[in-house]
């Protein structure tokens, strides 16, 4: 079946970066829209940054800081993380929507298979 491993988190200062990786198994992510969420504590999941070979899409609060890219050698997606926050801090899930290679949807019920999460804490 179709696995997706996140991997990359940790602890980093406020302005400091990390790269969040997403290895698929089991499936490809070919021109499919591949994602990441996060999850505040407290707060529902919510999108940050998503695409596919056509479109990509980030949330307000991180355009400009983020990136998201895929290799599909490797069948892998990364998201580049810099200048981050305090209020970054959250679990990310990595996200794949088979259905689709555009647009990139922002609620979780249009995507089908998801990562365990990796947390992401940055201090002031």
């Amino acid at each position: 079946q179709v696995q997706l491993v996140d991997a990359g988190g940790g602890l980093v200062q406020a302005g400091g970066s990390l790269r969040l990786s997403c290895a698929v198994s089991g499936g490809t992510i070919g021109d499919t829209v591949m994602a990441w969420f996060r999850r505040i504590p407290g707060k529902e999941r919510e999108f940050v940054a998503g695409g596919s070979t056509r479109v990509i899409n980030y949330t307000d609060s991180v355009k400009g800081r983020f990136t998201i890219s895929r290799d599909n050698a490797k069948n892998t997606v990364y998201l580049q993380m810099n200048d981050l926050k305090p209020e970054d801090t959250a679990i990310y899930y990595c996200a794949q929507d088979i259905h689709r290679q555009a647009p990139v949807l922002t609620n979780t019920a249009a995507y089908d298979y998801w990562g365990q999460g990796a947390q992401v804490t940055v201090s002031s």
